[in-house]
């Protein structure tokens, strides 16, 4: 079981993520993007896909704008034939801005083009911090509904944006995979539970295959227990943390 973890210039938790793959018990490559540029059917020997997070190109015109521009031009046929084949892609905080800018989340009706967007955080800031989510939808195989996760976010664009058509129709056809939540499991527009003010306190979306995932959360910041900031006051402190999980059901996916 083979996954490939893409990186390019400013991508900075390529390393951490390929960690976790391999912790799930995947051969793991990292792939810079020019190398797929050049032979991007190299994408295809490999079963899950994974954009992780960093600031790509530093994020100089918009989070994820230029390495979506690339995927655009140079990757998105071969990534639609990689997913028709059954793969999976996992795009993590700088991932989950390059997947919904060149279209391939959330695809309504099949389409790539645009019609979600990650802004700039309600506070204006960059948003460093642990959050409470909850999963919202039956449709992922990384995830499984009504599950709760205590992950980090890091991010000054995480403000997840769209039209209310589009809002609901997101929610009514299960493709918002996480929202932020409170202690209690509560979704919730109140800062810093909801750490950027994104609509409908969305923090993660999936396709209608769930097969593709976008999330903000960095779920390889917490794959052991002690990457909890209150880890030494948890009962067990030598298990897995929640981001784990992520890793190992991709992993799991193929193994079946």
């Amino acid at each position: 079981m083979k996954a490939l973890v893409l990186r390019a210039a400013g991508t900075n938790c390529d390393k951490e993520t390929a960690f976790a793959f391999e912790a799930a018990g995947a051969d793991t490559s990292l792939c810079h993007i020019n190398v797929l540029k050049e032979t991007p059917n190299k994408l295809l020997e490999y079963q899950i896909v994974c954009i992780p997070g960093g600031f790509t190109y530093g994020d100089d015109i918009a989070a994820g704008a230029v390495l979506a521009l690339q995927i655009r031009l140079f990757l998105q046929d071969v990534l639609l034939r990689f997913l028709d084949r059954g793969g999976i892609i996992l795009g993590i905080c700088n991932g989950f801005q390059v997947l919904v800018k060149c279209g391939l989340l959330p695809r309504l009706n099949g389409s790539t083009q645009q019609c979600v967007t990650l802004a700039t955080n309600d506070s204006a800031r960059f948003e460093d911090r642990w959050v409470h989510l909850v999963c919202t939808t039956s449709r992922s195989v990384l995830l499984r509904e009504g599950e709760r996760l205590f992950l980090p976010v890091a991010h000054a664009e995480g403000k997840f944006v769209t039209d209310n058509a589009t809002l609901e129709r997101l929610f009514k056809e299960q493709l918002v995979a996480l929202r932020y939540t409170d202690a209690r499991g509560r979704a919730t527009q109140r800062y810093p539970d909801n750490p950027n003010g994104s609509y409908g306190a969305v923090a993660a979306l999936c396709d209608t295959t769930g097969r593709v995932l976008g999330m903000m959360p960095h779920p390889e910041r917490h794959i052991f227990t002690h990457h909890h900031p209150f880890w030494q006051r948890l009962a067990c402190r030598n298990g897995e943390g929640d981001g784990m999980r992520i890793f190992r059901r991709a992993v799991a996916f193929f193994k079946g």
